[in-house]
């Protein structure tokens, strides 16, 4: 008996014929180009779908309209003058506070002017008189005030307008 070796292929272990390896090798060769598309395939739809998901998060038509038509700010109304006050701040120091409110239309003009200066007392008394006399700070607590008035009187205030803000 003659023993053939061929090159690149495995050697007969189990006993089967050469030529049912052959068949054998050859359908599994069939067999991947399918797998192969089908995972390509899958591929491609899934970055189709991404796509199109990352265009519609930027683009956002249902936000476009939302956007064509700006909030309207409520029409103004009354100013009411409040008369100004002296705030204790901390360290003997003081404030001399002096504010009007801003009222949306309609609103009434019978506002609780007592009610507001001791929103004003509350937000600003013993605070730091550095505190208060940065430019920054002083935004914000004049935010904290427009935010604690229009709670108070049921968003009825629009704006606040600092008239008289003296420390010593």
């Amino acid at each position: 008996m003659v023993e053939q070796r061929t090159v690149g292929r495995p050697v007969n272990v189990r006993g089967t014929p050469p030529q049912e390896e052959m068949r054998s090798a050859m359908s599994h060769a069939e067999e991947a180009p399918p797998r192969r598309r089908r995972g390509l395939l899958v591929l491609v739809v899934l970055v189709v779908v991404l796509a199109a998901a990352a265009a519609a998060y930027v683009l956002r038509p249902w936000e476009s309209e939302a956007a064509a038509a700006p909030e309207k700010a409520p029409e103004l109304g009354l100013v009411v003058p409040v008369d100004p006050i002296s705030v204790n701040l901390a360290d003997g120091h003081y404030l001399r506070l002096g504010f009007s409110i801003q009222l949306k239309k309609g609103a009434t003009a019978e506002l609780q002017v007592a009610r507001a200066l001791d929103i004003a007392i509350a937000t600003y008394s013993g605070k730091p008189i550095d505190e208060v006399n940065d430019p920054a700070r002083r935004e914000e607590l004049k935010a904290e005030l427009l935010t604690q008035l229009s709670e108070t009187f049921k968003g009825e205030v629009v704006d606040v307008y600092l008239t008289d803000y003296v420390t010593q």
